[in-house]
């Protein structure tokens, strides 16, 4: 009996040992070690290959730990995440966490310290809990007398109506921020009062619920810090908030029934840091699975000013460093520091 080799023989030969190379390298990421894959998506927001995502990451979780991070969400608005440990899930079927797509994960929070300025507090409330037509509060304005929120804005009612609010935070064991009037004022003149006596509530008074992550009951406001925000949302367990001098600053904890991983130790000692360790993180054409990734600011004497919607930017003012598993350690300027281009200002 004789063989003869064909071109169709080869050809086949060639195509096996290229679908066994392909199985071993993914043989190899499953086992562990931090993998990257390079893609050149069609359009922006096109999923990875999921087949090959799913056998090398594993699982659709991204664990974070921040500290001393401006994390900007919205523009003029930013949380001062103080220090903050938690998990972003990814909501994608490919179970891919993008910083291209800020809807693409949930950060649930484990424990974490965020304080909002006043000032982005009044911008958020304005551009978009209330930026709706009809809204019935704008212009806000926040500040405090010590241990009280005072409230500053114009009431619609039929005509606009200027108050100040002067009010008590504290947390409702739902995780509410409870907002309670102390002092009313209505065009200057004291209103708390009047109301009582008249038999009148700001629920009777303010439709809220065209409203993001508001309510009203009797006088008192709720605001849900886990609606209140655009994307990427979050989650997590509202325990304590406290007024400070120039700032509303919010402590959370992790759900009773959860049981958070092991925190996750920097790669270096850096005062202000971004990091994120395990699933599959996506940031422009790079997938990395097995994510070992840690951000840190180049300017350690601030908090690190980062803009997710503009983080190709800092990434690209800034450089990066292999470490030897395979990790990255990205060194980013602060978004403060670019110029409308995308440079660093000189």
């Amino acid at each position: 009996m004789s063989f003869r080799i064909t071109s169709s023989t080869v050809r086949t030969i060639g195509l096996v040992a290229v679908a066994l190379a392909v199985l071993t390298l993914a043989v190899s990421c499953h086992a562990g070690g931090v993998s990257y894959i390079l893609v050149e998506p069609p359009h922006p927001g096109t999923p990875a290959p999921a087949s090959v995502l799913r056998e090398a990451a594993g699982d659709s979780v991204v664990n974070a730990r921040f500290r001393h991070v401006r994390f900007h969400m919205w523009p003029g608005v930013a949380l001062q995440l103080d220090a903050l440990t938690g998990r972003m899930r990814s909501t994608r079927p490919d179970g891919v966490v993008s910083f291209d797509d800020k809807q693409s994960f949930v950060l649930g929070i484990d424990s974490g310290v965020v304080g909002l300025p006043f000032d982005d507090l009044s911008r958020l409330m304005n551009t978009y809990v209330f930026a709706y037509r009809g809204a019935p509060l704008k212009d806000l304005s926040f500040t405090t007398d010590g241990t009280h929120l005072v409230q500053k804005g114009v009431l619609h009612k039929v005509v606009d109506i200027p108050f100040e609010l002067t009010a008590e935070v504290s947390a409702t064991p739902t995780g509410e921020i409870r907002v309670h009037p102390v002092s009313m004022k209505i065009c200057s003149i004291p209103g708390q009062g009047l109301m009582e006596a008249l038999g009148i509530t700001l629920a009777k008074l303010i439709d809220v619920s065209h409203a993001k992550g508001v309510r009203v009951a009797g006088n008192d406001l709720f605001l849900d810090p886990t609606h209140l925000l655009p994307p990427p949302a979050i989650a997590g367990r509202l325990t304590n908030v406290k007024v400070e001098p120039t700032r509303l600053v919010q402590y959370f904890a992790a759900a009773s029934d959860h049981v958070p991983p092991a925190s996750v130790v920097p790669d270096t000692d850096a005062a202000n840091f971004m990091l994120f360790h395990g699933g599959t993180l996506q940031f422009g054409k790079l997938f990395m699975v097995h994510a070992d990734m840690e951000v840190l600011d180049l300017a350690s004497r601030d908090a690190f000013d980062f803009d997710i919607s503009r983080y190709h930017e800092q990434l690209v003012a800034g450089y990066h460093r292999t470490t030897p598993t395979d990790g990255l350690l990205v060194f980013m300027p602060d978004l403060a520091t670019l110029s409308d281009s995308g440079s660093p200002k000189r």
